[in-house]
């Protein structure tokens, strides 16, 4: 269900304290920790494990859950009002606190920077798991439910005014769509940016986006990914890739759909090596698929960006 969101005063001043700051604190303080465990090879690596090696900012920020929203029948969106001083790139996640949760939670944003510019929030999509963070987000979280987050990760879409224009290709499997999506609606912004300024600010080169998923139902975000393609046909394309589709499309959806998985042919549709700019989220099996495709076209490795921690 969707909740009207707001900043109160309480997300603003929320404080993390007791026995919940010590948690947080000793994690700060000692991520070495975590890698010195002995690791079997049954037990699946922690957020905090996959990711020690990845760029963390130091602060640890409040934050309250202030929206609650049925993405799909396994994913949860949250809102959530987080503090002024936070700031996050468009792709990045952040380590996910949760009071009275022992394990931490890793999720990428999946909305834009723009967006918590404008309102003060943030957006994570999570699919339902067992592993308690994503457990307590789909059977305990509420509207008011606070939290701490830390932003982290090197996979980002950050052009500065001056920088070169690229072309955009994004390809995403299952929820791995979250932090290409924050990059899409990034673009989106900054094409705004444009518009209001008569074309001044930034180089926005086209960006494409492959998407694949076992039906349409679990194609995230699809309805806003259309309107940008139908905002800005001359910049962005999308197709959703659906592998095991049963039941019959949405006419509106139909056009935009491809029974089967993302081939060789439609990646070198969009792949010139000395414009574009591949980002890849999704299992690990396709990344090594994608990445393979894509260097076999002349893509340099340099211009293969993937996200697989998650």
């Amino acid at each position: 269900m969707s909740v009207p969101c707001f900043l109160s005063s309480a997300a603003r001043s929320f404080s993390v304290s007791g026995p919940a700051a010590s948690l947080f604190c000793r994690r700060l303080l000692s991520p070495s920790t975590v890698t010195r465990r002995n690791m079997s090879s049954k037990r699946q690596m922690d957020h905090l494990e996959k990711t020690a090696s990845n760029s963390r900012q130091n602060a640890l920020y409040p934050a309250e859950v202030c929206g609650i929203i049925n993405e799909s029948e396994t994913v949860k969106r949250l809102r959530i009002a987080v503090h002024p001083d936070f700031s996050f790139k468009a792709g990045q996640w952040v380590d996910f606190f949760i009071p009275g949760v022992e394990k931490v939670g890793g999720f990428s944003m999946c909305s834009s920077p723009g967006l918590l510019q404008r309102e003060g929030v943030i957006e994570l999509a999570v699919k339902y798991t067992k592993h308690p963070p994503a457990h307590w987000v789909h059977t305990m979280c509420t509207v008011g439910s606070r939290v701490a987050m830390r932003v982290g990760g090197d996979f980002f879409f950050d052009p500065s005014p001056s920088d070169p224009s690229v072309d955009l290709l994004l390809v995403a499997g299952g929820v791995g769509i979250n932090p290409l999506y924050s990059i899409l609606l990034h673009a989106v912004d900054l094409l705004h940016l444009n518009q209001s300024s008569g074309g001044r600010d930034y180089n926005i080169g086209s960006t494409h986006l492959c998407y694949s998923a076992k039906n349409s139902h679990e194609l995230l975000f699809k309805s806003s990914i259309t309107e940008a393609c139908r905002e800005f046909p001359d910049k962005f394309s999308c197709d959703f890739h659906v592998t095991q589709q049963s039941t019959d499309v949405d006419p509106h959806l139909e056009p935009f759909i491809n029974r089967g998985r993302i081939t060789k042919e439609e990646l070198r549709a969009h792949v010139d090596p000395q414009r574009t700019l591949c980002y890849l989220c999704g299992p690990p099996p396709m990344l090594e698929a994608i990445s393979k495709t894509l260097t076999d076209l002349g893509l340099s490795k340099d211009r293969i960006l993937f996200e697989k921690w998650w």
